[in-house]
């Protein structure tokens, strides 16, 4: 009898949000849980099994030179590894140092940072191993993360969206809050995956879900800027959870010149 395909879960520096969306499942992760057979989480069980593993989640950004020489181990370990959620993706909020003093921000954190080894920066899984698959969210849609475990165990490419929020708000039926209201939103540059749930409520979206497929960041910040945001507003509302994700990063870098007509494509 073929024995049930391993699957193992790790964290990094991360808020654990996303692994919580996987025990989060509950009716459908015990239909899953028939199907494999959890080798590794340590958020659930103390129960570990060695590797190699056939599927790993990977939750966190590496932010230490401890985190860089374990994921190493992990991908060695892993026949198919995916990261999960906006740190593991694009090295979360916490990927904000990479624009400031890393020293500066330690000696103000911590009473005794001379004890505390950090790097410099925050960044994604796959900027230090190869990443097979990438699941975006802050934290993760679980539905969409029960749809990739499915896939994998099937044998099939994973059906996740990698459009724009402004189709999802299209779907719901949503009134546009920036056309209607004038509201600021990264509906446009965002990757659907959340249901729109911010501009269901007539707010607008915050880039949960990183950048789709194809944004166009200076069109974004002329759009957010003829909403009445200022330089430094644009540059804060890119640099939140996909803080190290280029597009973003481009954002926050354009949204500081002069308003753009609306003519500009998205």
């Amino acid at each position: 009898m073929t024995s049930a395909p391993t699957l193992a879960v790790w964290k990094f520096a991360s808020c654990d949000g996303c692994q919580l969306s996987l025990l989060d499942c509950e009716d459908e992760l015990l239909a899953v849980a028939g199907r494999v057979r959890i080798a590794h989480f340590l958020e659930a069980t103390r129960h570990v099994e060695p590797g190699p593993y056939d599927v790993s989640l990977v939750e966190g950004s590496i932010t230490t030179a401890g985190d860089a020489q374990r994921i190493r181990r992990v991908r060695e370990l892993s026949r198919t590894l995916v990261t999960i959620g906006a740190c593991a993706t694009a090295g979360g909020v916490q990927a904000l140092r990479n624009f400031a003093d890393v020293e500066e921000f330690r000696s103000v954190v911590y009473a005794r940072p001379e004890y505390v080894s950090t790097l410099a920066t925050s960044t994604p899984i796959a900027a230090h191993v190869d990443v097979d698959y990438e699941l975006h969210g802050c934290p993760i849609d679980r539905g969409q993360l029960l749809e990739v475990i499915t896939a994998l165990l099937v044998g099939r490419r994973p059906d996740v969206p990698a459009h724009s929020v402004c189709f999802q708000c299209k779907q719901r039926g949503n009134v546009c809050v920036t056309v209607a209201h004038g509201t600021p939103c990264l509906g446009p540059v965002t990757r659907a995956g959340c249901g729109a749930i911010c501009p269901a409520y007539r707010r607008g979206c915050y880039g949960c879900f990183g950048p789709m497929e194809t944004p166009n960041p200076a069109a974004q910040a002329a759009l957010l800027r003829a909403t009445g945001m200022s330089p430094e507003e644009v540059r804060r509302v890119a640099r939140t959870f996909h803080a190290g994700e280029p597009a973003f990063i481009a954002l926050s870098e354009v949204g500081g010149g002069p308003p753009a007509g609306a003519d500009q494509p998205m």
